[in-house]
């Protein structure tokens, strides 16, 4: 990597205007902008003034020396980061850990030999401009991947709008082809968990990137988890027509939560297009509402193909990595779940399941009921 030295500014501290002066000279005809200090004092107030890349550190100072100097240095959050280089006519074993000690990089014994220590010099240098080139490469990454989320999230709910219409559509045409012996039933209901399968993508897809971006809002209010239920159960009941798969309800009366109503029709949702997805035909799933001292409690239970043993350990570890999206490929098991995971998680409850291979899966969650106090 070819490097314009004259970009780097080099303070040097040293006592003697000799060696500054020989110093100084042996930086310049390398093009490197070159500032001196005899003393602490004038090193701070150089530092203050202007940005410095690397500092040459005499050791004896007059009445303060350069390790309490280069320790004070590292001490300070606008210069930690500046690399100290001793030169020296201290060379014991002892002056030299002292030094590294202190916070330098390296440790140049006087006399010193010119090229030696040019290179030493340019070795930092070229560690300084590494650094400078990751960090940059680091924020244009970071600024791609937010601009790549801010796109997700435009996308997603520009998309949303439309297939929540489509969805709405053939939510109605189903229930008149039930009663219409024209031959359209099935395509209708297939149209319709096409559609619906498309909006949960969609809604998982801008949640997921809203939050990441931290423009998710959250409306939290007061629900009767017994109403959702059957709404979101009813919108699926297509989806679940197409492999004859009957959905039962077992619910309670009169349990309330505190919670924002748009993320839990997508948890239900998620929960729900799982279960049917992951059934037999010609089966049955049942939705379970019941309360448990301070908590309503959910749980989703189907008779299908289950998960092994290896799957379940696999999903334990990635939905548990809470503020990391890392969807699972095996069965399709990803965002859907994350997104169960982390809205339940933040809001206080509770996330579990349990399934055996071939034998069909228990999933769900705990939410903390309503206390109207805390309402109030």
């Amino acid at each position: 990597m070819e490097i314009d030295f004259s970009l780097y500014n080099i303070l040097i501290v040293e006592d003697s205007e000799v060696n500054l002066f020989m110093l100084k000279g042996i930086l310049e005809r390398e093009s490197f902008r070159v500032f001196s200090a005899l003393d602490e004092f004038a090193a701070l107030e150089t530092l203050e003034k202007e940005r410095i890349d690397l500092i040459l550190m005499d050791v004896m100072l007059g009445d303060s020396n350069g390790y309490d100097l280069t320790l004070r240095l590292k001490s300070m959050d606008p210069y930690q980061h500046i690399p100290v280089i001793f030169i020296t006519h201290l060379r014991s074993p002892e002056d030299v850990v002292r030094g590294f000690d202190s916070g330098g990089v390296d440790y140049v014994a006087k006399p010193f030999n010119k090229m030696e220590l040019l290179q030493r010099i340019k070795h930092q240098i070229r560690l300084i401009a590494s650094n400078q080139t990751i960090s940059r490469q680091t924020a244009e990454l970071k600024e791609a991947i937010l601009n790549r989320d801010r796109m997700y999230a435009i996308l997603a709910h520009d998309l949303r709008s439309p297939i929540s219409s489509l969805k709405m559509i053939f939510n109605i045409l189903s229930v008149q082809a039930e009663t219409a012996a024209n031959g359209y039933s099935d395509m209708v209901n297939t149209g319709n968990d096409i559609a619906e399968q498309l909006f949960t993508v969609l809604d998982n897809l801008l949640k997921w990137t809203k939050s990441s971006l931290g423009m998710l809002s959250y409306i939290p209010q007061k629900l009767d988890l017994n109403e959702l239920i059957q709404g979101v159960t009813e919108t699926l009941l297509p989806t679940a027509k197409l492999k004859n798969i009957a959905i039962e309800l077992d619910l309670q009366d009169g349990l309330e939560i505190f919670f924002d109503v748009d993320i839990m029709k997508s948890i239900l949702r998620n929960l729900m297009m799982n279960a049917v997805k992951f059934s037999h035909n010609d089966s049955a799933i049942t939705l379970n509402l019941h309360r448990e001292q301070e908590w309503a409690v959910v749980e989703i239970i189907d008779t299908g193909i289950g998960m092994s043993p290896a799957v379940q350990e696999q999903l334990n570890k990635q939905i548990a990595r809470e503020g990391a999206v890392t969807p699972m490929h095996d069965q399709g098991k990803g965002l859907g779940l994350w997104v169960v995971y982390h809205f339940i998680h933040t809001h206080g409850g509770k996330f579990f399941f349990e399934s055996e291979e071939n034998n069909g899966s228990r999933v769900g969650f705990k939410v903390k009921l309503v206390n109207d106090d805390l309402i109030a």
